[in-house]
């Protein structure tokens, strides 16, 4: 008998989570699992590569409202959701009154806790041997879904974020196992809720370099420079992910000006141009910082793009200018792509970047950040060894998977 997985997410938009989970997706093998995927709006450009084999549930209404915004939310009758949410509104601003958070991540938390109360049961489902829940909300697995066992991913760097440690621990603790992917984000996790030691397994992102590859295919050399143009002398970085605080694109105006800058001091003949690929909120903030540096022919938003792949293989250097992150899969598909790539020295960037070898890793601070990738450039030689280096090695690691059906068989928990 095969054994019957449930995994929840929220969408399919372009994100790092989401391109991981259709890893995963593809690396399990049908003959001894079923898999029903439960993504509560069907939207996003990678609803297209849900393998066949998979069984996409269809939508819940008063899921597709998380997160939807609440006027139409309650525009299209969904009362009790938009009064759920209301008050988790309410209540996540008593929290900011009481402990003054330096950022606003708990906020989720609290529409997590409102909205699972309105959600109707998936238990007609039937019982699964192993429930998923990919990214939050994280209370919807835990009680709408039954299961034999239960698990619920990390993708985020508690280091970094504000929580309601008290409100969020009991979510946790109802998982069986708890997947972090990767060591740092496991350290940052447990330094918060030290009580789930027991929990924690570490399953890094599971990624496919054929994958990849046959996306980077999809465009012709020849369209992707209507966007990104090859010029003599100029250098073309590039940039993907969301436009948020974490991703730190806020910044690269000024980094970029340093740049050009000291390039010109020392007659160099190369300029560079900086292309961001993303959506978000930050957006505007972005472009206002384009327009206060005078960057407007040097760093150019490019915008929401279903494949970023081509303009991966296309660029010079691949840029990761991140705050933080959890464990950035963009920089492993500019590796698989032989692109030299450039991180900043975030809490988890030694884990996929060899400086030096497969990439350098430079500093947050934005004259440093600037002074070392200048140097980079102007190393021709060393961009070089590093293309060569990646062109040798396998980014590919599928067996990850294996990981996840230890989950669901009766073997003991992995070890973080």
């Amino acid at each position: 008998m095969k054994k019957h997985i449930f995994i929840a997410i929220h969408y399919m938009e372009l994100g790092g989570a989401e391109i991981s989970l259709i890893g995963l997706l593809q690396a399990i093998d049908y003959t001894r699992y079923d898999v029903d995927l439960f993504v509560y709006s069907h939207r996003g450009e990678l609803m297209q590569y849900i393998p066949h084999e998979v069984n996409l549930l269809p939508e819940v209404p008063s899921y597709t409202q998380i997160e939807r915004p609440m006027k139409e939310v309650a525009k299209d009758g969904f009362w009790r959701m938009a009064w759920a949410r209301l008050m988790a509104k309410w209540k996540y601003r008593r929290y900011v009154k009481r402990t003054h958070p330096k950022e606003g991540s708990a906020v989720f938390q609290y529409v997590d806790s409102e909205a699972v109360k309105v959600l109707p049961s998936l238990h007609h489902l039937g019982t699964y041997d192993l429930a998923i829940s990919f990214l939050t909300p994280h209370s919807i697995a835990l009680k709408k879904v039954k299961a034999k066992k239960k698990a619920a991913w990390i993708h985020t760097d508690y280091s970094f974020i504000d929580v309601d440690v008290a409100k969020e621990l009991p979510v946790w603790s109802g998982y069986d196992h708890i997947v972090s992917i990767s060591d740092h984000v496991t350290e940052a996790f447990l330094k918060r809720f030290p009580s789930l030691k027991d929990k924690i397994a570490v399953i890094h992102n599971i990624l496919s370099p054929v994958f990849v590859r046959q996306r980077a295919d999809e465009m012709s050399p020849e369209e992707v420079e209507r966007e990104m143009p090859r010029e003599e002398g100029v250098v073309n970085l590039l940039s993907v992910g969301r436009f948020c605080h974490a991703k730190n694109y806020d910044n690269v105006p000024d980094i970029c000006k340093r740049i050009n800058s000291t390039l010109s001091t020392l007659n160099s003949k190369l300029k560079v141009r900086w292309y961001l690929i993303g959506y978000g909120g930050d957006e505007a903030l972005i472009r206002q910082r384009i327009a206060e540096e005078g960057m407007e022919k040097n760093v150019i938003i490019l915008g929401k793009k279903s494949n970023p792949y081509p303009y991966m293989r296309a660029c010079d250097i691949y840029v990761q200018p991140s705050r933080f992150e959890g464990n950035s899969v963009t920089v492993r598909e500019a590796q698989m792509l032989c692109k030299p790539v450039v991180v900043t020295n975030y809490a988890t960037a030694q884990s996929q970047v060899q400086d030096g070898k497969d990439g350098i890793i430079v500093p947050l601070e934005n004259m440093q950040c600037a002074a070392v990738i200048t140097d980079f450039i102007e190393d021709t030689p060393l961009r070089l060894v590093i293309s060569e280096n990646l062109r040798n090695h396998d980014y590919g690691n599928a067996m990850e998977v294996e990981k996840v059906y230890s989950l669901v068989e009766e073997s003991p928990a992995l070890e973080a």
